[in-house]
């Protein structure tokens, strides 16, 4: 994979970067989709696919992007199959911060540093190419005015979008609603945004830590030998709590 294209997740993070202030919008559900961008770029890049609710690596040649290839690898290692909400559910320690980071180093945003109440030390990033902020913009804009079915790409990424609740910040108000609704709708258009975008939605509301439940016993089951109580699904992990994030990312 070549670098003059942006990934998903950096097209991602700069939607969400408000141009204003120069902080994310939706910080801790942005965490949750950076890490589902991250997984629809390597199915886009043919490196894994999905398999039914899982995650299936079914090229484990590296892209040429360091970070993707470190999730790339982290699921290789898994050696099965991985559910979506398991993997996007799971600890992203500093993964915001190492975009923000390569976006300054290309020259994409350009970190200013402050103050919280006047004490704690904060950076915020200001969008540099604001051109390529519009383009990626203007993708989803179209889309979602023209009605006509997007390319891949852009459904995915209007479909994360939606999962972390980036529609108030791009159509905010009233007057945006038909827009979020339509933005909404994209989702169909790309099964592997969908699918991801789907597990983004299911950690926010905590289904992946609910116990799968079995059917009640009827007729001889009830009355004899009770069934082992089935094992709970495996829980989400808790998102980490930023520390040292919180000094380098104002939320």
């Amino acid at each position: 994979m070549g670098r003059s294209r942006r990934t998903l997740p950096e097209e991602l993070l700069l939607l969400a970067l408000d141009p204003t202030t120069g902080t994310t919008a939706q910080p801790q559900s942005l965490d949750l989709g950076l890490a589902g961008a991250q997984l629809v770029e390597l199915a886009l890049a043919g490196r894994i696919a999905p398999d039914g609710d899982r995650i299936a690596v079914v090229a484990p040649r590296p892209t040429g992007d360091p970070t993707l290839d470190c999730a790339l690898e982290l699921l290789r290692r898994r050696g099965a199959p991985v559910r979506a909400v398991h993997w996007i559910g799971g600890p992203r320690l500093g993964l915001r911060q190492t975009y923000l980071s390569h976006l300054e180093r290309c020259g994409m945003v350009h970190a200013v540093a402050g103050q919280m109440c006047g004490v704690l030390p904060t950076t915020r990033y200001q969008a540099t190419e604001t051109e390529i902020s519009r383009e990626i913009r203007a993708r989803l804009d179209s889309a979602i005015r023209t009605g006509v079915p997007p390319d891949p790409r852009t459904a995915a990424l209007a479909a994360l979008a939606h999962a972390v609740g980036l529609g108030k910040h791009l159509y905010p108000g009233n007057e945006g609603r038909s827009s979020r609704s339509r933005l909404r709708d994209l989702i169909r258009h790309d099964p592997m945004g969908g699918l991801v975008a789907h597990a983004v939605m299911d950690v926010q509301n905590g289904v992946a830590a609910q116990p799968r439940r079995s059917p009640a016993p009827t007729g001889r089951q009830a009355a004899g030998t009770a069934r082992p109580a089935p094992e709970p699904a495996r829980g989400v992990p808790m998102q980490p709590r930023h520390g040292s994030m919180a000094r380098a990312v104002a939320h």
